[in-house]
């Protein structure tokens, strides 16, 4: 028995064969899945889908690059959503720095580190960086009010981070024993994990870990206690090989639990009994 803690159902992507998928995973031994929000609009879609499927349970919650759609007020409707007994947490929310205004100058202008050296800044860089600061700010307050609202309903927490890890463990740590979070897709080190464990958070690896260059996550994932992590695949993203360029889906959260296994050179069995007890350790599946 494995739980899919990272999945997207309410996207289109999964609109032409929906119970299809559903079928697919539970033939493949993924007994519950856990269908992330990332706006309000989507978190809605999540708990309508959560309550149309047994199966199926919610996390509520905007993603940090929503932050520019946004309303201003994002907690209302959020904590009208966590009022459905499917909805077993809060996020995904976190700090995501990968498309900051700089970065897409830079990736425009395919600018390099010695060419500003010797330029200095340009006036269009300067302005993406007082951008930068804004950005970082709006995703800073949303992330803080989810993890308020989240400690106020007695919830768990499903981060995302993207190329800001100081800031985000900065941000969660006046929360320590108010709530734990899990940094879902973790493609950190050995060291960013145990700082991680160290704030009695957990860490989700997805099909990273059967891919060819994912030898590093692959090894954080075969160290690590058993109970220390879970298993997703933040489908439709993020297939694991041999599916890898295609969609992928929930049934391949076994073949995330296989290769771990492999790597730790233990049964598929074992992998999915701790993680699964985990998941249910820290998912809130009935209220």
């Amino acid at each position: 028995m494995l739980i899919d803690t990272h999945a997207h159902l309410d996207y289109p992507d999964f609109a032409p064969d929906f119970d299809d998928v559903l079928k697919r995973a539970h033939d493949a031994g993924v007994t519950r899945i856990i269908t992330i929000g990332t706006s309000v609009a989507s978190s809605r879609r999540a708990v309508e889908v959560a309550e149309r499927h047994s199966n199926v349970f919610a996390v509520i919650g905007v993603h940090p690059t929503s932050v520019a759609e946004s309303d201003e007020d994002v907690i209302t409707p959020l904590r009208e959503l966590a009022k459905s007994p499917r909805v077993a947490a809060i996020g995904e929310t976190g700090l995501d720095y990968h498309h900051l205004p700089s970065r897409q100058v830079a990736r425009e202008r395919k600018t390099q580190v010695f060419a500003r050296a010797l330029q200095g800044e340009t006036e269009e860089e300067i302005e993406a960086e007082i951008h930068d600061g804004a950005e970082k700010a709006k995703q800073a307050s949303l992330f803080q009010q989810q993890l308020d609202l989240a400690s106020e309903l007695q919830l768990n927490v499903v981060i995302h981070q993207r190329d800001a890890w100081i800031d985000t463990l900065e941000i969660m740590l006046p929360y320590e024993g108010k709530l734990r979070g899990v940094f879902h897709c973790f493609g950190g080190t050995s060291e960013q994990a145990n700082d991680v464990l160290k704030m009695n958070h957990l860490v989700s690896f997805t099909g990273i870990v059967t891919f060819k260059n994912g030898a590093s996550v692959r090894n954080v994932a075969a160290q690590l206690s058993l109970g220390e992590f879970m298993v997703e695949t933040d489908c439709p993203y993020l297939a694991p090989v041999p599916f890898r360029g295609k969609r992928c889906e929930p049934a391949h959260t076994r073949l995330v639990a296989e290769s771990i296994a492999t790597a730790r050179g233990i049964s598929v069995e074992e992998i999915a009994r701790s993680t699964t007890e985990k998941a249910e350790n820290f998912l809130r599946f009935n209220r």
